[in-house]
Formats: structure tokens, sequence, C-alpha cells
């Protein structure tokens, strides 16, 4: 049995994918939401109660970790949540696979690998490396893929340019135009965790997810607008100022602000490791850019899970 934590992006990937293999699955969220197939089970649990999630999981043969709090309430929401999912696992011996980004290694100043010392720096990035060190210490098997900015409807650069884009207007974004940085398509992310989740190879270790050559946010969304049929897209940068006054009344942007330095300066992934190990390889560009402005059609403005 399969148990799929979030059904924002990644999970509901997950789901479908399993699906159109004939695999069936159980999706969990605190609203009892997912995607609807025959084969896929929905389930409304607080995952953060231990014992809720216990009942909901047993029998599990792995559990994928898809879900996001929002920003603000990492530090006190993360914890209970990865504990829960951590004890399911052991109880089930189950796979517990988990969706990761690159907080953990801080910033940088080369092509980040899976080797590199988990330095991190803001409060966010120390909550992911203390559930993953804590994951590995626990007597399961696990592994995590991480991801840098995803490319899809719901994401960051994706979301805040795209409407400005289609009504000819400039499109504003939170970080530098001109610095080349990797994005990372969210069915590739899907895709390599249910490739992995059954691979011994995989277990005890991180994984970076198949990731396209990094472009500029100038590229990306030029790129992005060709695909569309769109005009080229007039673009401005956010001033550091501005961003700052938001934060005083917006908890996302406030939080944005600590991790501003991945969008100022070179933030570059390297999936080698995967694609020689595995033979995973990354969705063409193009395709993934117009899989997202088509979905960003099709899904809500905001979302806070994966």
């Amino acid at each position: 049995m399969h148990v799929i934590v979030g059904a924002g992006s990644i999970g509901t990937a997950i789901a479908e994918e399993l699906a159109a293999g004939g695999t069936p699955s159980t999706v969990v969220t605190r609203s009892g939401s997912g995607p609807v197939h025959p084969l896929v089970k929905r389930v409304a649990a607080d995952v953060s109660d231990a014992a809720a999630f216990r009942r909901v999981a047993k029998g599990a043969t792995v559990i994928y970790n898809c879900v996001n709090p929002p920003y603000h309430a990492w530090p006190k929401e993360w914890p209970p949540i990865s504990r829960s999912m951590i004890v399911a696992a052991e109880e089930n011996d189950a796979v517990l696979a988990i969706t990761g980004n690159l907080y953990g290694y801080g910033p940088v100043d080369r092509p980040m690998t899976e080797d590199m010392p988990l330095a991190a720096t803001s409060v966010k990035g120390r909550v992911r490396v203390a559930m993953w060190q804590e994951a590995l210490a626990a007597p399961i098997r696990t592994l995590e893929v991480r991801a840098s900015d995803y490319i899809g409807p719901r994401y960051t650069i994706m979301e805040m340019a795209l409407p400005a884009m289609r009504a000819g207007k400039t499109a504003w974004v939170p970080g530098a135009l001109d610095v080349p940085h990797s994005y990372t398509y969210v069915g590739d992310v899907a895709h390599t965790l249910v490739a992995l989740a059954p691979d011994e190879r995989a277990w005890g270790r991180a994984w970076h997810a198949p990731t396209a050559p990094p472009l500029t946010a100038r590229e990306i969304l030029t790129r992005l607008a060709k695909v569309a049929g769109l005009p080229a897209p007039r673009l401005r940068s956010y001033p550091l100022l501005a961003v700052r006054a938001a934060a005083l009344t917006d908890k996302f942007v406030k939080e944005f602000l600590e991790v501003r330095y991945q969008h100022v300066r070179p933030f570059v992934l390297d999936s080698e490791r995967v694609r020689e190990t595995f033979g995973l390889t990354y969705t063409p560009l193009d395709e993934a850019l117009y899989n997202t402005a088509v979905g960003s059609e099709k899904v809500p403005s905001k979302s806070t899970s994966e």
C-alpha cells in the first residue's frame, strides 16, 4: 500500500502515476482532498496526530511525504508531521520517501551536489536539516528527493508573472532577472520519488531530482511566453526596499526575505548523480513550460501544499 501525504502538485502526480501503472494508493490530507480515480482512496486525517496517522497508514509499504505547511509555520508544524511519518514507517517497515528542497545547503558558491555539507543559515533550512537527520537516525528505510524552485502553475515566479504576461502588462519578479537559477519540473520530482522508493540503492541518501540546465528569470519567462503564444514579456525586479516594506504586512514575503539569497545570486542544482545511478532525466523544458502554461488556467492561484 502506497500512502501519500499531501494532495498538491507532487502528491497528486504521484497518485496519478501509480494509478496509471495499476497501483492503488491512499492520499491523506486534512480535508480529504485529492485526485479522483478508482485506484486512489482519499482520507481526511491530521498527520501531526501520530495515533491518527498510524491508523491510516496501517499496512503501508511506502509513505510519501509531499506535504508543505505554510512558510511561517514550519518550525511549529513540521516536527510533529515528520515524526508521525517516521513512527508509521517504522511500525509498518515502510519506506519513507521525502520531498525535499535545497534550503539545507544554505548560501553556496558552486553548483549544488548531494555531498555538500548541510550548512543552512535560515530558520526554514535548519528545520529541513533536522527533519532529514532525524529520519536518517531512525530505524527505517528512507530517502529524500531534493529539487530547486518548481516549474509548475502554482509556484513563485510562474504564478507571479503569468497573469501579467497574459494581460500584456509588466511582470514583476522577486529576484534578479539575469543570474542563473535552476528550475525543476514538478512531474520529474514525483516520478523520481516513485522510481527511487522501492530501490535499495536509494535508501539512506538524498538525491537531486532531474533538473534542466539553469536559466535566468528573464530567459525562462521569455521561453514560457513563446511556448504559451504570448508576446515577449516586459519584466521588472522588485527592489529590496519594496520587498522589505511588503514583509511588514505579508507573512509569506517576510519568510521569503530569509531565503532571498537564492534569487539574487547564482543558484544551480547538479542532478548528474540521479541520472548516472538510475538513468533518470528531466522532462524537455518546452514540454514542462507548456504544461505550466496550460495548468495555470485550471488550478487555484494559491497553494500551500506540495
